[in-house]
């Protein structure tokens, strides 16, 4: 089939951020497919840049997002990417199948102009629950906008071959306009031969300014709102008089500086924001900590996510602490991988890296539960067949 696959934010192993949708076209690829991926930069001068990246026929358009963005300019260039990208799609002369995957939730406006202008079938992947999720997090208060926001998600989700939800609770969220069988749930990927357990790279915690010897915790991806992060600083701040513990913030937010104003009010030396890494870089980084933290705010909506930090920690090994109620926490109970944090109570984190501290067999342990768990069940190799075998039982005339 000609396949065209529409992700606002789509990046290559090469790149910072997450790499879902390259791994499910090649897939495709091996499968026999032709993939068309329309995304977004502002990399190149062109306003549409077409080039062909490990078989995969990218099409650039140049809107510019970043998560430091107001949420006035956020909707901005979720509008100009509907837009342009529901132009560029037009003009493509023959396709068989689209794919379109959230957020933002505007991405599948081509998927249904392409359905109704050219009966095209489309499969809708549902990584948030939106509108749902910036209405809890009260970005969307205007109920003549919600109300249109949410009967746009419902007429998605209705008009979709398929919907393919990252979550069980996102599947449910859609189940609320579709029956089961019309939907999947395919979770995010681990990938476990680019995060793996090996031997710390002594030279990178040099050239981090890290200390050898410390006990490194984590918190790797986006720094936004959702994410919460400010508990991990409370929870640094009650752990500050002991100098064998490291907090280390990779990545970034629209929440970045606002943590680092805390940290420094604080005058916390335990903190590190180390920035942005590809993925080769961010691998090393993961495999030199000892824990894990995947933090979100305490809002219903977010027990129902998917992260992708989540994941890479499985395939690097390590114990994660989790701190939504939902199924991260028994997914990381059930497997003996980590724990459950409540997000309103930073001394729980602190007592819990405090127990994993001294308890360095416990580490090995839900460390080696973490790997098992990637190589077993959630492998990008295992999940990207899934996500393909859907699609080809998809019954595409």
């Amino acid at each position: 089939m000609r396949i065209l696959y529409f992700h606002q934010y789509f990046k290559t192993p090469s790149e910072p951020g997450g790499t879902r949708s390259y791994w499910i076209a090649q897939e495709l690829l091996k499968a026999g497919h032709n993939v068309t991926m329309i995304t977004s930069s502002v990399k190149y001068e062109e306003k549409v840049k077409r080039i062909t990246i490990d078989g995969i026929e990218v099409i650039y358009i140049k809107e510019a997002y970043s998560q430091n963005m107001t949420i006035y300019k956020r909707l901005k260039a979720f509008v100009g990417f509907m837009l342009k990208s529901t132009n560029q799609a037009l003009k493509l002369k023959e396709t068989d199948l689209v794919i379109a995957t959230s957020t933002p939730l505007t991405i599948g406006f081509p998927a249904l102009i392409l359905k109704w202008l050219k009966k095209t079938p489309y499969v809708f992947e549902v990584r948030d629950l939106w509108p749902e999720v910036p209405i809890q997090m009260g970005a969307l208060k205007n109920p003549i906008v919600r109300n249109l926001a949410l009967t746009f998600e419902k007429t998605i989700y209705k008009n979709s071959k398929h919907v393919i939800a990252l979550s069980p609770g996102m599947q449910e969220g859609v189940l609320k306009y579709l029956p089961k069988q019309k939907t999947s749930m395919i979770p995010n990927m681990s990938k476990i031969d680019a995060f793996w357990p090996r031997q710390k790279n002594e030279s990178m915690i040099e050239q981090l300014g890290l200390s050898l010897d410390s006990f490194k915790v984590i918190h790797f991806g986006a720094l936004g709102i959702a994410n919460g992060a400010s508990y991990i600083i409370e929870a640094a701040n009650l752990l500050k008089e002991n100098s064998s513990i490291e907090f280390l913030f990779v990545g970034g937010g629209s929440t970045e500086d606002d943590l680092k104003k805390i940290y420094r009010e604080y005058k916390l030396n335990n903190v590190k924001f180390l920035g942005r890494f590809a993925m080769n870089d961010l691998s090393e980084i993961v495999n030199l900590s000892d824990v894990s933290i995947v933090s979100f705010k305490d809002l219903p909506i977010l027990y129902t996510n998917s992260p992708n930090k989540l994941f890479d920690s499985l395939s690097a090994g390590k114990p994660i602490i989790v701190n939504s109620a939902g199924w991260t926490k028994r997914l990381v109970e059930e497997n003996s991988c980590g724990y459950y944090v409540n997000p309103n109570k930073p001394s729980e984190l602190a007592d819990k890296i405090l127990f994993l501290q001294s308890h360095p067999e416990v580490v090995k342990q839900q460390g080696l539960a973490s790997r098992r768990l990637a190589e077993t069940k959630y492998d990008k190799s295992i999940l990207c067949k899934q996500f393909v075998d859907v699609i080809n039982k998809l019954n595409i005339n």
